[in-house]
């Protein structure tokens, strides 16, 4: 089967910026949301992102024009129909994700390829959900989708190798480098991530330095382009405690366990950047 047609399903920020890259690179995109506000908000944010690419002189403007009119919108799940890949990129919370996967299942022609961008819950279990997990398999985006070059793949245990194969070359496609990763909590780039954005975070809890002082020594010392507790606030901490909760439960180990000041920052509402105010304030 010769994939043309990509549905991403969930037009948020992670959504729209895998619709995007699928567009630029010569793909025909649906991209839903149940929200139709949300679809043509994402479509906006598109539209501004390759205008900048216009103004760099990356893209030119009939090019530009060119990637918007391969971007169709969609409000109905019954577009599944018209797709031979599907890429979802919803809410990251299992049942809700298996019970899309359980309706996609049924929608979609069963030649069609399911996709799902979760960062951390195993491929295997949303597989499950539908009468095809030889045509389920994982595709970790990373964030902000059009700059970041990897594609995490993830197997689920009965993906086939052919599966396998032409998601691999869709992501080539895509000028995206894809590695391949078996199905484990957190795959590889959460595994690592994660617990070292937690371990941040218990030393500000602990009192050994304030934020400020924790992302300096990881910036001027480590090279890291940015700050772990800057990049929790940029991710969002409901998201960070999710997985960090994702990767405590799958693993059984306690060096996973979330710190409470993490819990207590979500408790609160701060999420970071999103809500305004997380380890840092913002305007």
């Amino acid at each position: 089967m010769t994939i043309q047609k990509i549905m991403v399903i969930g037009a948020g920020q992670m959504g729209s910026g895998i619709a995007q890259v699928c567009a630029m690179a010569g793909f025909e995109v649906i991209l839903h949301d149940l929200n139709e506000e949300i679809v043509h908000k994402g479509i906006s944010s598109i539209k501004k992102q390759l205008q900048k690419q216009v103004e760099k002189e990356k893209l030119t403007n009939s090019e530009k024009e060119e990637i918007i009119q391969r971007l169709n919108v969609s409000s109905t799940l019954d577009d599944v129909k018209k797709a031979d890949l599907i890429i979802e990129a919803i809410i990251e919370k299992m049942e809700v994700k298996t019970s899309l996967f359980e309706k996609l299942d049924q929608l979609a022609s069963e030649k069609t390829i399911l996709a799902t961008n979760t960062s951390s819950l195993p491929i295997t279990e949303i597989a499950a959900a539908t009468a095809r997990p030889d045509r389920v398999i994982g595709m970790h985006f990373m964030n902000p989708v059009p700059v970041m070059k990897l594609v995490e793949i993830i197997r689920g245990l009965a993906t086939s190798d052919e599966v396998y194969e032409q998601i691999e070359a869709v992501t080539r496609k895509l000028n995206k480098t894809p590695v391949e990763v078996q199905d484990f909590p957190g795959f590889v780039s959460n595994r690592i991530l994660m617990p070292m954005i937690n371990e941040a975070i218990f030393t500000v809890y602990e009192g050994v330095a304030e934020p400020e002082a924790v992302d300096e020594v990881m910036k001027l010392g480590m090279n890291h382009p940015m700050g772990p507790l800057t990049l929790a606030d940029f991710i969002g901490l409901d998201t960070c405690l999710y997985i960090m909760e994702t990767l405590h439960e799958g693993f059984g180990d306690d060096k996973y366990r979330p710190c409470p000041l993490l819990r207590k920052y979500v408790k609160a509402g701060w999420l970071g950047r999103k809500s305004g105010r997380g380890f840092y304030q913002y305007s």
